[in-house]
C-alpha cells in the first residue's frame, strides 16, 4: 500500500480492456469477477495517501474549518464467496480544511477481519450473502466497519451496517487505534447510525442481534463512559438501521423487514422478507428510560434506513426520514446469482414525516415529497429540535438507468413545505453522501442553513474526483469551490463533518 506526498507523484492511469475500464490503482483480481459493484465507479483503490495543499478551483470559504470524513467499502482480497458491497473492507477518507488550505488522507480500518486476512493473504470470512460460519466470526460473516463514521470523544469512530464492533481512528492520521470500548459496558457490539447529540456530546446507541435480547438501547456521556443501557422487548430478531432522538426521548425502530431464524440455522443463509401484513412500529423511550417505558406506535408497513431529524411539539413527537415501501424490489431477469443483492441495493425511498401523540396515542404520517432520494442529512446543531432543511442524494430508479445504487444530484428540501431545489452532478458524475458544515460560532439562533454543504464526486468520463463545497442557503448555482482530490475515489456509504474546534482544538 503505497504512500504519496504530492499530487504530482500520483497521476491517474487506466486502460480499457474488452469494454471494461482497468485501473492501475485497483486490485487486479476484480477483473476476474462479473459483479458491477467491483467495477467502474465502484472499483476499489489500494493506495493510502497523505497529500497536503490540494488545488482548489473557485473561492474556498475562509471560515470553512474542519473535516469531511466518508466511510465505504474497499475490498483488498477476492471474496470467499459472492461479493456484496457491505463486505468490502472499510476505508475512511478525510478532507481537511484549515488556514485556507485543504489536505487529504485515506486509510483502511484495521478491523480484526482485515488484520487476519492480511496475515493469511486471502479472504477468510464469508460475506452477507453467506453461508454464515460462526466458527470464523462471532457474527457468522465479516465485520468490515465500512458503513458509518462519526466524531466522538476525541476520535473518529467507524461502525458496520450489521451491528458490529466499533473501531477508533485517530482523527488526524486516520490510523486505527483498535476497538472502541465504552467504559462500563460489558460488550462492545453497536449498530451503525448510533447518534451523537452535539448539544450534550452524548452518544445514543443501539445494538441488535439474533438472540434475546434482540435489541438494547443505551447512552454514553461525552467522555466515552456508559451512563445507561436497557434491553428492548421485540417479537424476534430484527434489522433496524437507525435511531432518532429529541431533547427528552429516543425513537427506536421495529420494522417488518427481517429474516427467518429457522432458515438461517438450517441453511446458513439470511433470507430477508418484507412482511407487508405487519405494521411498522416506532418505540419512543425517555432518553434515560427503562425498557418497560417504551411507547410503541404502529404505522403503515415500511422500511426506513435513515432518519433526518426528530423533535417535540407539545404532546407530539415528530420524525422526518426517508421511507421505503418496497425495501426488496423484484429481481430482474438475467441478473443470475446476484439478482437479489442487486435488487436490494436499488434503493427506492422518499422524504416522509411521522407524528406521534404521547398523550392520545394518535399517529399521523405522510409524504413530504415523492422524489426518489435518500442518504438524507441535516444541520447537526438542530438535531433533537425543530428543523426545516435537509440535504439528500438523488437516486435514479431502475427505469431511469438505476441498475446499481448511484447518486446523481444533490437535493435540498424544505420539509415543512415539501419544496426542494437541486443541483445535478452532471452526466456520468456520481456523488457521495453530503454533510452540513456549520460556520464557526453558528448556533440555533444564527439560522439553520448558515453553513456549507460538502460532498465528494467522481467523474466516470475522466476518473477524476473532487470535493465540492456549496453555500447551504442556495445550492442551485453549484459549488462555490471544487477541491481536486489526489486519486480516484470509489463509491462509498456515510459521511460526517467534524468541527474545527473538535478536530484541531
Amino acid at each position: 500500500m503505497a504512500l504519496a506526498k504530492t499530487l504530482r507523484e500520483y497521476p491517474a492511469t487506466e486502460r480499457c480492456v474488452g469494454g471494461v475500464t482497468h485501473f492501475e490503482d485497483a486490485p487486479q483480481w476484480i477483473y476476474d469477477l462479473d459483479n458491477p459493484y467491483l467495477h467502474g465507479v465502484y472499483a476499489p483503490t489500494v493506495d493510502e495517501l497523505s497529500v497536503e495543499d490540494l488545488p482548489v478551483t473557485g473561492e474556498l470559504p475562509a471560515d470553512l474549518v474542519g473535516g469531511y470524513f466518508r466511510n465505504g467499502p474497499n475490498p483488498v482480497y477476492p471474496p470467499k464467496n459472492r461479493y456484496h458491497p457491505f463486505d468490502g473492507d472499510g476505508m475512511v477518507r478525510g478532507v481537511y480544511f484549515r488556514d485556507g488550505k485543504v489536505g487529504y488522507r485515506n486509510r483502511y480500518v484495521h478491523t480484526a477481519a482485515f488484520s487476519e486476512e492480511r496475515g493469511n493473504g486471502r479472504s477468510v470470512s464469508p460475506g452477507v450473502m453467506g453461508p454464515f460460519d460462526y466458527s470464523i466470526s462471532p457474527f457468522g460473516i465479516k465485520d468490515t466497519s465500512n458503513t458509518d463514521v462519526f466524531w466522538y470523544a476525541g476520535d473518529i469512530m467507524t461502525l458496520w451496517y450489521n451491528a458490529g464492533h466499533p473501531y477508533r481512528l485517530d482523527s488526524q492520521t486516520l490510523e486505527t487505534k483498535g476497538y472502541y470500548d465504552l467504559e462500563g459496558r460489558a460488550q462492545r457490539r453497536m449498530s451503525a447510525h448510533s447518534k451523537v447529540d452535539w448539544s450534550t456530546g452524548e452518544l445514543l446507541f443501539f445494538d441488535y442481534g439474533d438472540e434475546p435480547p434482540y435489541m438494547t438501547y443505551g447512552v454514553a456521556d461525552a467522555n466515552g463512559r456508559l451512563q445507561h443501557e436497557v434491553a428492548i422487548d421485540l417479537p424476534g430478531p430484527r434489522l433496524p438501521h437507525d435511531i432518532g432522538f429529541t431533547t427528552h426521548y429516543a425513537i427506536l425502530h421495529d420494522l417488518p423487514f427481517f429474516h427467518d431464524m429457522n432458515v438461517l440455522r438450517r441453511h446458513k443463509y439470511r433470507v430477508l422478507t418484507f412482511h407487508q401484513d405487519i405494521p411498522t412500529r416506532f418505540g419512543i423511550i425517555p432518553r434515560m428510560g427503562q425498557g418497560s417505558e417504551v411507547r410503541w406506535f404502529e404505522c403503515e408497513p415500511c422500511y426506513i434506513l435513515h432518519v433526518t431529524n426528530c423533535w417535540e411539539e407539545g404532546d407530539w413527537v415528530v420524525m422526518d426520514g426517508c421511507r421505503s415501501l418496497n425495501p426488496m424490489p423484484d429481481a430482474q431477469p438475467g441478473e443470475g446469482e446476484l439478482a437479489h443483492m442487486l435488487a436490494y441495493m436499488r434503493l427506492e425511498a422518499n422524504a416522509y414525516r411521522w407524528r406521534f401523540n404521547l398523550r392520545t396515542g394518535e399517529v399521523r404520517e405522510g409524504d413530504i415529497d415523492t422524489l426518489n432520494t435518500e442518504f438524507n442529512k441535516s444541520n447537526p446543531i438542530f438535531h433533537g429540535v425543530k428543523s426545516r432543511f435537509s440535504y439528500h442524494q438523488r437516486i435514479p430508479l431502475l427505469h431511469e438507468g438505476g441498475h446499481t445504487l448511484r447518486f446523481t444530484g444533490l437535493v435540498k428540501y424544505d420539509n415543512d413545505t415539501g419544496q426542494y431545489t437541486q443541483w445535478d452532478y452532471g452526466e456520468g458524475v456520481f456523488g457521495s453522501e453530503a454533510v452540513f458544515a456549520p460556520k464557526p460560532g453558528a448556533n440555533r439562533d444564527s439560522g439553520e442553513d448558515d453553513g456549507y454543504v460538502i460532498t465528494m464526486v467522481t467523474d466516470s468520463n475522466t476518473w477524476k474526483s473532487e470535493c465540492l463545497v456549496f453555500d447551504a442557503t442556495d445550492i442551485t448555482p453549484g459549488p462555490v469551490c471544487r477541491v481536486q482530490l489526489p486519486h480516484r475515489v470509489p463509491y462509498g456509504f456515510h459521511a460526517i463533518w467534524s468541527r474545527g474546534e473538535d478536530l484541531y482544538g
